[in-house]
């Protein structure tokens, strides 16, 4: 069992970064999608994610602890590597913080600027961690291509977050504002659907390892159906988004489980491509990890605090569940 402990612990990163993606990833996209040109439907978007936004961040801190505490040589690494954009993205998140409560305490005059504040944070946030995935795919490689695939990995992550964003709107607006959701997500779907692509095409062909993962026989006719049906959940996404509204808003939990079920498969891609590895071509979770009597103590903390997480993050959308009423502060 100690000898697994590495692994053990890179698998529950990966699935607090992944609750992060999904949690905070809508919310920042909804931050990104406030319109300019109707203050009530930006205090329903802000009423949408009132409850969660504060509690989905809880999961960054997560990962950042486990990275930390259990690989504290890779920590060391990424840090210093994304020193400046993760300290653009901290900048970012206050930005967010600040702006969500002086909104609700400004002057009717003050408010838009707030609003602004808000998005723009929220834009800085999406496209900070998108940039800091493309590094961290390429193994922190200095080259031009290498920064060039960064920031593309900007845009396409930043668009994957207004996809699900607009999915949740979806599931948690209805009339105008839930029309103008969908038209938002359907265009932001097919931005990450490129993203999703070029990142499948430039993983094999800079790193063997992962070519011969994905391409060796047989495990190219087990992993076929992943790609296939990422594929398939894109177009019935769109096909349902085109169509909304629904007669009884039928269906219309499908847009947001089916975003997820695109961001857990692409995860799955990513961690089979990569594991054991920590930094990609660079350490494995064996070379990186603490000492086991370091795990081990880390692992009571960590067998309270996750299940403790998932309790309250369960219980906040089932107080939580429905339409979003209309804002109030009071």
């Amino acid at each position: 069992m100690l000898d697994y402990l590495p692994e053990i612990y890179l698998l529950l990163l990966g699935f607090s970064v992944f609750m992060y993606a999904v949690l905070d990833g809508y919310d920042l996209g909804v931050g990104i999608l406030l319109p300019s040109d109707n203050e009530a439907q930006r205090d329903r978007m802000i009423a949408s994610i009132g409850p969660f936004w504060d509690a989905n961040e809880t999961w960054l801190v997560l990962a950042v602890g486990i990275l930390l505490i259990a690989f504290p040589t890779a920590h060391s690494l990424i840090l210093t590597e994304l020193y400046m954009p993760t300290a653009i993205m901290l900048i970012a998140l206050i930005m967010r913080g600040v702006a969500f409560d002086f909104r609700a305490k400004a002057n009717s005059d003050h408010k838009p600027h707030w609003d602004w504040c808000f998005r723009i944070g929220s834009l800085i946030t999406a496209l900070t961690q998108g940039y800091m995935v493309g590094r961290y795919i390429m193994g922190f490689e200095q080259s031009t291509e290498a920064f060039g695939f960064a920031w593309l990995s900007a845009l396409c992550v930043t668009a994957a977050y207004v996809y699900i964003g607009g999915a949740w709107l979806v599931l948690k607006t209805e009339g105008d504002l839930q029309i103008r959701s969908a038209r938002w997500s359907r265009r932001a779907g097919w931005l990450a659907a490129l993203g999703i692509l070029v990142v499948s095409v430039v993983n094999p062909i800079v790193n063997q390892q992962v070519a011969l993962r994905w391409f060796s026989f047989p495990e190219v006719l087990l992993l076929a159906p992943v790609p296939l049906i990422v594929l398939a959940t894109i177009f019935l996404v769109d096909r349902y988004l085109r169509q909304v509204p629904m007669v009884n808003d039928l269906g219309v939990r499908w847009p947001f489980f089916g975003v997820t079920v695109i961001f857990a498969l692409s995860f799955l891609g990513l961690a089979y491509s990569f594991f054991p590895e920590v930094v990609p071509g660079l350490m494995t979770a064996q070379e990186a990890a603490s000492s086991p009597a370091t795990l081990m103590i880390v692992g009571y903390g960590v067998m309270i605090v996750m299940p403790m997480i998932l309790l309250y993050t369960f219980m906040v959308y089932r107080i939580f569940k429905g339409k979003a009423t209309e804002l109030s502060y009071k």
